[in-house]
């Protein structure tokens, strides 16, 4: 309870500090209510992004989403499936059908997959920390890093200029005994921009539900039949900071400095099938984060120079515990994994003029990781080296036709990697309306992460890395006028992967990491969104649709005739979602909508087996009022999770919450 009542105190205290100040300055603000005047065109037509299809969240999602981790809105409002083992839990990102290693993210400039797994645990990334998310889509990663199969998240911050003090506060109350608080501060001048967040996430994630894995004999009716289970050891803590420090050096330098530190403290309940005693074979993870990141930039008439250095720390700690009498709770797994990285950049832009473009980048990073079970006595270290040298040159002509071509060579240990290239163009088909055809062709190479290398036990120094061909050819569309907007696109993609990387069971007793000699994934993702304001009412629909079919064709001697041609396991077919908000004066309502279709969990694809998951049908409603006073606004909004209760599974044996709710409230300087 200690820092639950100091973190209230710091609240009241900045509430309190912040209406004086205003009190100070307030004859130099105009503060209003936001009122809709007329929807403008997004750029569409960049001789920078020729081919690419990018998606950027909008900004009525990421608020509806404050509260949430980062993997509820990517599931909820992308066409990216995101993998959850449960509420709070683990959860990763599968884009275009790849694996979780293959959807590179990027914060501020620089990559923050972990150097052991290759992937990232969006759940304990808060939306509430992010101002910008940008989506590349299969190869248009390239223009961030290698290794993208799947395509690229850009998340990102940026200066807002605040001249005077800014306050924001969020406090979230809901099922499950549930709290979530965020505290936002921001202050300027024409030299410097301080912004800072703190944020606390706690649930003890005791939903009930029907267990399905287990049958329990009822000598009343003489049946055996499900009993009610609690999600015991599942709570969840969270709590961090981000500081962002920008100086306005002058007209044509600028230097900013940011700083994300996070604290995660995660039990791990059993599985459903788990029929032994509750006091063992407790989990338990925690993570201990730190990044920082310096930018340097300097303009010129018709350039730009960005140089970045950036640090990430990572320590885990995952123990599993069993109960022995007499003796009390003893570790059977203490695994300690600490990883150290360095990320260096520098990219120059210059612009020849309207119609030409060249950019070139260097990056050079340096990895280093610490992996031991204090109880086995095994582990692992080791070190990474990654060089990288890219080039695009962008070029447009006759304002109908847009071309880039980029090129990546790579240097990992020493080793050099084939050259990366990537062709890309758009095509104006009407000369004054945004109706535009796109496409790119493109290779590339995804090296195996260290735990595919040197983990204990498993560890397999003889993978080969991924590489890749693919291409994609799309449509987009746009068509505003001052109170209507449209945009729609739809893309088919063909991504062909040699060498892919898999962890399956081995003959050893333990669980080893082999290549496929192929895996072909391709698909079609579209995706529609419409705003439209009518006087004092303004409605939004928006929705997205993915048809990702990812085939295993590795060696039939390995994998067997029944596995061969089959959909990889975890990836569904078919999934959609849809959004709909409509705002009226000050009341607004959102529903929310999303779909996966089934999802198998063996490579034979077998559903005659009780071990796959079915298609379910998920919808969440929130409503809320705005309120507009003369110093601050405040708003308030019930959100209910789970609309209809549907009974549903991310991860097999992962039992997800039913019905739930969460109360919220925004109070705002």
């Amino acid at each position: 309870m200690g820092h639950r009542i100091f973190f209230c105190m710091t609240v009241m205290f900045m509430v309190v500090f912040g209406k004086l100040m205003a009190q100070d300055i307030h004859d130099t603000i105009a503060l209003k209510s936001v009122e809709i005047i007329g929807f403008t065109a997004d750029r569409l037509f960049e001789k920078e992004e020729a081919g690419m299809r990018e998606t950027k969240v909008d900004s009525i999602v990421m608020m509806e989403k404050i509260s949430s981790s980062l993997s509820d809105l990517l599931s909820e409002n992308t066409p990216i499936f995101i993998k959850n083992n449960g509420r709070g839990a683990l959860a990763t990102a599968s884009f275009r059908g790849t694996a979780a290693s293959h959807t590179q993210v990027v914060w501020n400039g620089i990559n923050i997959n972990s150097p052991m797994t290759g992937s990232v645990d969006f759940s304990l990334i808060p939306v509430y920390i992010i101002d910008d998310i940008n989506l590349k889509h299969g190869t248009a990663s390239i223009a961030d890093n290698s290794g993208g199969l799947g395509g690229s998240i850009n998340i990102g911050n940026y200066d807002t200029h605040d001249t005077c003090l800014a306050l924001k506060y969020v406090q979230g109350i809901g099922s499950y005994h549930t709290f979530n608080e965020y505290l936002g501060v921001g202050w300027g001048n024409r030299r410097i921009s301080l912004k800072t967040r703190v944020y606390h996430n706690y649930s003890k994630n005791d939903f009930t539900f029907v267990n399905r894995r287990i049958k329990v004999y009822n000598p009343a009716t003489g049946l055996y039949e499900y009993p009610i289970d609690t999600n015991d050891n599942a709570s969840y803590k969270i709590y961090g900071l981000l500081q962002e420090i920008y100086f306005h050096l002058n007209g044509n330098n600028a230097l900013s400095v940011k700083y994300w530190g996070q604290r995660a403290d995660r039990s791990i309940p059993q599985v459903t099938s788990y029929e032994g005693p509750e006091n063992s074979n407790l989990n338990n993870q925690k993570d201990d984060d730190n990044k920082v990141v310096v930018d340097w930039t300097h303009y010129g008439s018709r350039s730009e120079l960005v140089v970045r250095s950036g640090f990430s720390n990572k320590h885990l700690l995952y123990t599993l515990r069993n109960f022995v009498s007499g003796v009390g709770l003893i570790p059977a797994i203490y695994s300690v994994s600490t990883s150290n990285s360095f990320i260096n950049s520098a990219k120059y832009t210059y612009n020849f003029s309207d119609d030409f473009s060249i950019e070139g980048s260097f990056n050079a990073n340096f990895h280093k990781v610490n992996s031991t079970d204090t109880i086995s006595h095994v582990g692992y270290d080791a070190v990474r080296q990654e060089y990288s040298a890219f080039m695009s040159l962008n070029k447009s002509f006759w304002k109908r036709l847009n071309m880039t071509l980029m090129m990546r060579e790579e240097m990992v240990d020493g080793k050099f990697a084939p050259l990366i290239p990537y062709f890309g163009f758009d095509f104006k088909i009407l000369k004054k309306a945004d109706f535009i055809v796109k496409g790119n062709i493109a290779r590339n190479y995804h090296q195996p992460t260290l735990n595919d290398l040197y983990w204990i036990p498993g560890g397999n120094k003889d993978l080969l890395p991924e590489n890749g061909f693919g291409f994609e050819l799309g449509l987009e569309y746009q068509y505003v006028v001052p109170d209507f907007k449209i945009k729609a696109e739809v893309t088919g993609f063909r991504n062909d992967v040699n060498n892919w990387i898999v962890w399956i069971p081995s003959f050893k007793g333990y669980w080893q990491p082999m290549n496929i000699n192929r895996v072909l994934a391709q698909g079609i993702e579209a995706s529609v969104s419409a705003e439209k304001s009518i006087k004092n009412v303004y409605v939004r629909v928006s929705g997205n649709y993915a048809y990702n079919s990812a085939r295993n064709y590795g060696d039939i001697d390995v994998w067997g005739e029944d596995s061969y041609g089959k959909q990889l396991v975890y990836i569904p077919l078919h999934s959609a979602n849809a959004l709909v908000n409509v705002a009226y004066r000050k009341f607004f309502v959102t529903y929310q909508f999303n779909y996966y279709s089934e999802r198998y969990t063996t490579s034979t694809n077998d559903i005659t087996r009780r071990d796959w998951l079915y298609p379910y049908f998920m919808s969440d409603i929130f409503v809320g009022k705005d309120f507009n006073f003369k110093n601050f606004d405040f708003s308030v909004e019930l959100k209910i999770y789970n609309l209809l209760n549907e009974s549903y599974h991310s991860v097999l044996y992962r039992p997800m919450p039913g019905r739930n709710f969460l109360l919220q409230f925004i109070f705002e300087i």
